[in-house]
């Protein structure tokens, strides 16, 4: 059910509406059917409000995920990769460990044909991490690329 603002009520022909979000993050990735299975297209989506917390210290370390893939059947679904990656925002882990969960999670839901996730986390005393891993279906082989 969508809520009314009072916005909409002062000026009716304005019917903007509210739609409740779902507050609680979530381990559970939902998927789709790829649309275009039988061609290899990149899905690229950033993901700039990663959190998790420090192992050693508790201190909240903040990341931007970028994930780029070529599906194979299944597609992951915004909403419930969002909730996914908001469930991390409490939980210690090491920035190489945590990314390659990511990964692992991703792969389980998708089987994509190919799968990277890059990890740039914001500095640290002075440190930066970037963490990359990948994964490869192992029959698939990437297309050369066109140079146009």
């Amino acid at each position: 059910m969508a809520i009314t603002t009072k916005e909409s009520v002062k000026y009716p022909f304005y019917k903007k509406k509210i739609y409740p979000m779902s507050s609680q993050p979530s381990k559970t990735l939902e998927i789709f059917d790829n649309p275009n299975s039988e061609r290899d297209y990149v899905i690229q989506i950033d993901m700039p409000e990663f959190t998790c917390l420090c192992p050693k210290t508790g201190q909240p370390d903040f990341a931007t995920l970028h994930l780029e893939y070529i599906a194979d059947k299944a597609c992951v679904e915004l909403k419930s990769l969002k909730m996914y990656i908001w469930s991390f925002r409490d939980e210690g882990a090491f920035h190489e460990a945590v990314t390659n969960q990511i990964l692992e999670d991703l792969v389980a839901a998708t089987n994509p044909r190919f799968m990277r996730l890059k990890a740039v986390f914001n500095v640290r005393g002075g440190v930066y991490t970037t963490v990359v891993t990948e994964h490869q279906q192992e029959n698939w082989k990437p297309k050369p690329v066109v140079n146009l």
